[in-house]
This record gives structure tokens, C-alpha cells and sequence, in this order.
């Protein structure tokens, strides 16, 4: 089980370059930022901070919403000139028009699954009695807002199916409010639970109630930029208030730890999972379930030392992927009733990095990670091999839950050009079949795919997936990816306004820079802390091996990272801005010396370092995006992206970088910011506005690196 550290444009365009408008035109007229005498003395070292005012929240300031709406005038004028733009959307809006399926969970005789006729802003839930039962509607959320922005977020049905669990996200942000549905006659019961934030949902055995953890409520204003802390799990009985929930465990002398519940598969077990950052370091506690209400918690594991994933449970006996003496990972067990004394090796660690494990029926499904692509074997509760599990080609695998007991599991498997495709597979029988798969109006063999493998400043090598389409030759404009953090491995998957880019004669190349996931422990910690400059190496190189392998070529260069990829894109402009065509910062973390005091910035310290220490303070203030800002160097365009109701990432943070940025001299190209409104850090965004911001981005991005777009 993975853990929860972790504008419509329609029209006819007719055949244009992106060079059609001229390179040299004059940058747009920025709005006036105003900018304040603000200097901070931070360990000897002056840090002046002159608009500090624009990470008020705009919902309150009325001075950073009136800055909002005259940046995205500007920014609005400028993209209504771009020629590919309507072209983009109208390609895009044809590839997303496809029939897709989410992963099915079942739950008794029946089956729970997500499906999308292909442009509605967010996919139905629907629910089946048996494998071929009719489908009916359970919850549509289209019909949730007019402006398709509050979606269905997480949703777990109990362990008979009589009974819905699912939490509603409105307009992006990461709090959820969680409501119950009688699956049967479709009603909502009234229970409500709020503050929900970073949490599973987890059934007891007999329906009865539900774990779950929450935030104490915020000051009024403050829901999304105030710090989360004091994290606890609580228990809600159906049919009763929120404020009669039972606290089930806490740590108020520790606000810093956060805290999620798992029940087990049998019912018989409560797990808590207790972290304090974003690194998959975790301390265990269980209880035992007896139905009194009452839990007397047993340490399995005391420390924050270790990542510690339950695999599943037969009794007392508890399975976990680990990577305690196993930076790649492995499988152990151990009693619950004797903690860390009890553990025994079953599935030991090998070349590839093990990223998840689910015991279903009397057997477990390993998956793995072989350069970034998906692996997955089948093996006995003894750990041994009793066979590969045969994926269709090159791509990444997703799925793979289940119970003890139930053969029975559900995966999808999708690549670069191909959508998700869902298959049922026994692993009883070792067969897998089709259970969904989407008719799509573009042919995927159009499309190839390509590792390479490229040396960094240091000369490690680093992977690095090429995708374009056949027909493509070289040194074409090139779309370049990366993220290189938070132990998060990039990896082949589908993307529809990718997709577009591609079919214009761009090439995308994602580079699985250091400081991800892809090779475990050792391949996350060389990007972290100390060695973040190593990720930032990592993405120079990759760029100057397409230029140099005739696979893009000066001036046709662009770069793109969100969230921690959005500082990975600002720190390496700063670094290399001769390198770079355009570049796109998506909600990115772009003030490194005040990002740990805003909403869950504080977790972050896992892979930053912490700026309130000296030794990470000038580490930070080195890369900073926001602080080191190159004036009188040349700058690539460049459109900053973020979104109003980002409370992850909170959008004070692109809006300095980019009032920087036009306050700087950095020559004549653009240095845009756009701003969505009703949308956050990414999840739960309506289709439509997918489309828009995609469009957008990929219009800006065509003009500066000489794509020519075609209209179909």
C-alpha cells in the first residue's frame, strides 16, 4: 500500500508556423508589481524579499487579487495571438475523446469502478452486481457544480459493498469532506466528516464505521495557507456527528507527526502509520480489533527509520515491503504480537527497485520497477517464485489490489501511446482477460518509443525516455520533462494533450533524474538535501544530449517540470538560460528559504532541508529560483503556471518568482504567468480546463521553439 506523503479553446485554425510571429516582437506591457523594502537578515546574509505582500491569499487581499486578474489580462492578450492555440485544443479535446475505465474494487458481489465517456470534466462511479451485472450510476459528480470543479476524490466501499465511502474535492485544494452512500437505494446518508486532509479511508469489518485522520479545524481564513499539524485519527459510527468521534490515536507533544489507519484485510488489526515528512520513513503501532471501541496499541516499530508498506496479514502474522537493509526493497514478515524480534526475510532484494506488494487469495503480486518500466511476479506466502506475470510490452502497471483469500485482482497497463487498458487476472490460475479497453480514434503504432541512456556532470548515467512519431526526423522542437524528487519515479503513461505535441512533429523526452524513484533509496537520496544540485545536473545534461544527439538542437528546446519539477525548471533557467527555448513552471515550489511555513510545506523538509538550519540555508539560498534570478543574462520565454485554490503548493510562490522575473533584465522574450481559477495543485481537475491550460502551454511553447502546428 502507497502511503499519502505524495478555459475551453475551440475553433478552426488554419495552417500556421510558430514562427509566423516574429521572435523579436516587443515583450509584453507586465502590469505594475509594487515591490516593498524588505530585507531579512538570514545567518549573516542579507535576503531582501520585495513582494513578499503577494503570498496573502487572494481570496482575502484584495490587492493580490486585482495583481491575479491584470497578470492574466496579459497573459490572456498574449495567447489569443498564438496560432496553434485553437489548433492544440481541437486535437486535444479529439484525442481525450475516448471511453475510459478506472481500476474496478470489489466488494462482495459487487464491483466498483470509474468510467469517462471521454469529455465529460469528471468520470461517474458506477457499481455492477457480478462481473457481467448491468451498470448503474452510483455518484456523477458533473452534476456537483456548474463549472465541473468539484470532483470525486477518494472512495472505498465497505467490506459487504452495502455502503459507500467517498470524499468530494471543490475547486482543487487537498481537503476533502467525506460522505456515505447507501449503495443499495443510492441515498446519502447525513453523515459528514471535514478537515480531512492526507488521509486513507479504511472500513471496520462490519460496516459499522469507518478510520480516518484529520487536521483541528483552521482559523477562519487560514484553511489554505496555515500549517498542518496535529494530525490524528478518529473513528466515525454511521448515523452519528462528527463531533462524537472517537480519537483514536494522537501525539499532541509531536504536532509535527502525522498519522493515517489501516485495517486489515481479516478485520482483525488496526494499523497506524505514523511519518513526518514526505521520506517513506515510518514508525508502526497496532491494536487489536474487538469490537469494545477501546484500542490498546502495541509498538511493532518505535523509530523513523525505515519504509514500511503491509503487504497483507494471515492472523497475527503481518507481511510489509521494507527497505530496512534493503535500499531496493524487500519482503518480510512479522508477528504483531512481537514486533521487530519476529522478522524474517521471504522476497529479498534485487537488481530492480520492489514498489509495491498485495497479498490476494493464497499468493502475493510483486511489482517492480526495471529501469522506470513496470515488472510484476507472482509468489506463494513463503516468498517463493511461482511465476512472472506477463505484462503487455514497455509500460507501467497500476492495480494489483486484493484480499487473502479472493483470487481475484484487477490491474491497468497503459505506455506512451497507449491508453489504460483494464485486465482481470486470477492468481489462482495465472490467467489474465480483458476487462475494459478503450477504442481510440488514433492508431499507437503511429507512435514510437525509445530508452536512452545519457551521463550526467558527475558521470552517472541516467535514463531517459524519447517518444515521438515515426515520421518525426531530427532535430525537431523538443518537449522536455523532469521531476528528480520525494522518491517519485517517472514512468511510461498516457496523456492525451501529450499526445497532440507528439502529432505535431514534437518530440517529448522524460528524463528519471536523480532524487526520484526509479533505483530505490540510494537513486532518491543522491538528489536530496546536500545533493540536490545533482538533479539540476541531471536535467542540464539530458538537454544538452538532445541538442547534441541531433535529437532537438539549439532553439528548439523546452522545458517542463511540476511541483517539485516547477523548481527543478526555475532553478535550472537560472543555471543554463542560454540552454533552453521556452520554459514551463507548473505550480512550483519557487521560494526555498520560506516554503516549510505554508500548509504542508513543513513535510517537505525530507528532501530540502530545513531553512531555519544554516547548513540547509545556504544550500537553498544557492538554487533558490526565486532569489537567484540572473539579471542581465537572456532568458528563454517562459510562462509560469499555477492555480488560486493551490494549497499544496501555495501560488504566492510562482506569483514573486514571476514578479521577479518581469522586474529583472533578462531580455525581450515573454515571462508570462498564468493563473487558473477553481483548480489547485492538479487533482480533481475538470477535463475542459485540462484542455484550456494544455493548449495554452503547448501554443507558447510551439511559437518559441519553431513547431510548426497544422491544422488536421
Amino acid at each position: 500500500m502507497r502511503r499519502i506523503l505524495a478555459m475551453f479553446a475551440i475553433g478552426i485554425a488554419s495552417t500556421a508556423s510558430a514562427a509566423d510571429a516574429p521572435n523579436n516582437a516587443p515583450k509584453p506591457d507586465y502590469p505594475h508589481t509594487r515591490s516593498v523594502d524588505l530585507v531579512e537578515e538570514q545567518f549573516g546574509e542579507a535576503v531582501p524579499d520585495p513582494y513578499r505582500w503577494l503570498e496573502n491569499d487572494v481570496r482575502v487581499d484584495k490587492d493580490v487579487a486585482n495583481w491575479v486578474e491584470a497578470q492574466n489580462k496579459v497573459t490572456n492578450a498574449y495567447l489569443s495571438t498564438l496560432p496553434g492555440r485553437a489548433t492544440f485544443a481541437k486535437r486535444m479535446k479529439e484525442f481525450y475523446n475516448f471511453e475510459r475505465f478506472g481500476t474496478p474494487r470489489k466488494a462482495g458481489q459487487l464491483y466498483f469502478y470509474t468510467r469517462n465517456d471521454g469529455l465529460q470534466n469528471q468520470s461517474v462511479l458506477y457499481v455492477r452486481e457480478g462481473l457481467t451485472g448491468k451498470a448503474r450510476v452510483l455518484l456523477d459528480p458533473n452534476a456537483w457544480s456548474k463549472d465541473g470543479a468539484t470532483a470525486l476524490a477518494e472512495w472505498q466501499p465497505s467490506d459487504d459493498g452495502r455502503y459507500l465511502l467517498y470524499a468530494v474535492q471543490d475547486g482543487g485544494t487537498d481537503w476533502r469532506k467525506v460522505k456515505v452512500l447507501d449503495v443499495k437505494t443510492g441515498k446519502v446518508l447525513e453523515d459528514r466528516v471535514r478537515w480531512v486532509k492526507f488521509s486513507n479511508l479504511s472500513w471496520a469489518s462490519d460496516g459499522t464505521g469507518f478510520f480516518y485522520s484529520r487536521f483541528p479545524e483552521p482559523k477562519k481564513d487560514a484553511a489554505f495557507q496555515s500549517l498542518n499539524t496535529d494530525q490524528a485519527v478518529y473513528f466515525h459510527r454511521i448515523g452519528t456527528e462528527q463531533s462524537s468521534d472517537t480519537l483514536v490515536y494522537s501525539t499532541p507533544g509531536r504536532p509535527s507527526l502525522g498519522h493515517t489507519a489501516q485495517v486489515t484485510d481479516d478485520g482483525k488489526f488496526l494499523l497506524i502509520y505514523t511519518t513526518e515528512g514526505t521520506d517513506p520513513r515510518i514508525a508502526l503501532h497496532t491494536a487489536r480489533l474487538e469490537g469494545k471501541g477501546k484500542y490498546k496499541f502495541r509498538t511493532l516499530v518505535g523509530t523513523l527509520d525505515h519504509n514500511w508498506e503491509l503487504a497483507g496479514s494471515v492472523d497475527s502474522i503481518f507481511y510489509f515491503l521494507t527497505d530496512r537493509g534493503a535500499p531496493r526493497g524487500k519482503i518480510v514478515t512479522m508477528d504483531a504480537q512481537r514486533g521487530l524480534k519476529s522478522l524474517r526475510e521471504i522476497v529479498p532484494q534485487t537488481n530492480d527497485t520492489m514498489i509495491g506488494a498485495s497479498m490476494i487469495g493464497n499468493r502475493m503480486v510483486v511489482a517492480y520497477l526495471g529501469d522506470a518500466k513496470s515488472e510484476a511476479e507472482l509468489r506463494d506466502l513463503n516468498g517463493k517464485l511461482v511465476a512472472p506475470v506477463r505484462l503487455p510490452g514497455i509500460g507501467t502497471a497500476a492495480g494489483f489490489s486484493g484480499k487473502a483469500g479472493d483470487p481475484e485482482t484487477f490491474y491497468t497497463f497503459s505506455s506512451f501511446a497507449s491508453p489504460p487498458t483494464v485486465y482481470r487476472f486470477d492468481t489462482s490460475t495465472q490467467k489474465a482477460e480483458i476487462f475494459a479497453q478503450p477504442a481510440v480514434a488514433f492508431k499507437p503504432t503511429d507512435y514510437v518509443t525509445d530508452q536512452r541512456f545519457y551521463t550526467s556532470k558527475d558521470g552517472t548515467r541516467i535514463p531517459m525516455f524519447i517518444v515521438k512519431k515515426a515520421t518525426t526526423g531530427e532535430e525537431a522542437p523538443t518537449l522536455l520533462y523532469g521531476y528528480g524528487g520525494f522518491n517519485i519515479a517517472q514512468t511510461p503513461g498516457f496523456s492525451a494533450t501529450r499526445l497532440a505535441w507528439l502529432d505535431q512533429g514534437g518530440v517529448l523526452a522524460i528524463a528519471n533524474l536523480r532524487g526520484g524513484g526509479e533505483y530505490g533509496k540510494a537513486w532518491h537520496d543522491a538528489g536530496r538535501l546536500a545533493r540536490k544540485q545533482n538533479v539540476f545536473d541531471d536535467f542540464i545534461s539530458a538537454g544538452e544530449y538532445l541538442i547534441t544527439n541531433k535529437i532537438s538542437a539549439a532553439g528548439k528546446l523546452a522545458i517542463e517540470g511540476r511541483s517539485n519539477g516547477g523548481l527543478l525548471v526555475g532553478a535550472v533557467v537560472n543555471q543554463r538560460p542560454d540552454l533552453f527555448a521556452a520554459a514551463l513552471p507548473v505550480v512550483g515550489v519557487m521560494d526555498m528559504l520560506r516554503f516549510n511555513r505554508f500548509t504542508a510545506g513543513r513535510y517537505w523538509v525530507d528532501d530540502y532541508g530545513d531553512p531555519g538550519k544554516e547548513i540547509d540555508f545556504k544550500v537553498l539560498r544557492s538554487y533558490s529560483p526565486y532569489h537567484n534570478i540572473q539579471s542581465g543574462k537572456t532568458y528563454p520565454a517562459i510562462m509560469v503556471m499555477t492555480a488560486d485554490t493551490d494549497d499544496r503548493v501555495v501560488p504566492g510562490h510562482s506569483f514573486k518568482y514571476a514578479a521577479a522575473l518581469q522586474a529583472s533584465d533578462v531580455g525581450e522574450k515573454p515571462h508570462l504567468i498564468r493563473i487558473e481559477t477553481r483548480a489547485g495543485h492538479g487533482s480533481g481537475k475538470p477535463t475542459e480546463k485540462i484542455i484550456a491550460e494544455s493548449a495554452d502551454a503547448y501554443a507558447f511553447i510551439a511559437k518559441w521553439t519553431g513547431l510548426e502546428v497544422k491544422a488536421p
